[in-house]
């Protein structure tokens, strides 16, 4: 595995960021490793922190339902930390995982400080709102 700097290059929501944009991030946020079988957010209760999949696998469950599977560089948890309502769907790890972690303050300030985030957050947000919406109409 690369440098810590490296590897949230390769996350798509970050792509396009400055080296100076991802050394914020990095200060901002705290990397963990979490076992296989780890829950990192449960469906309906409140979300203190977002979580960017450095490596590793998660499910995501909506109504006991997996509706999606996740890998490296992919996010999860933005939306309860934009809105401050309930998680949509509870997340667990599917093997061992390097995650980064952003508390809420953290977040918002990463959003604040780093304009190139924010602007995919809402495109990303589109495409998953555009996505189900099909589900919902077929």
């Amino acid at each position: 595995m690369g440098s810590a700097l490296e590897q949230l290059a390769a996350v798509p929501l970050l792509s396009g960021c400055s080296r100076a944009d991802l050394r914020r991030i990095e200060r901002a946020s705290d990397q963990v490793q979490v076992e296989s079988g780890r829950v990192l957010c449960t469906e309906g209760e409140l979300g203190r922190e977002a979580f960017v999949l450095l490596s590793g696998g998660a499910e995501v469950r909506r109504d006991g339902e997996v509706v999606a599977e996740l890998g490296p560089g992919d996010w999860v948890g933005e939306l309860a930390l934009l809105d401050g309502g309930p998680r949509t769907a509870t997340v667990t790890t599917t093997a061992p995982s390097d995650l980064l972690v952003l508390t809420r303050g953290a977040f918002n300030g990463v959003l604040d400080e780093v304009p190139t985030i924010a602007h995919k957050l809402l495109v990303t947000l589109a495409r998953r709102l555009r996505a189900a919406e099909d589900v919902w109409q077929h």
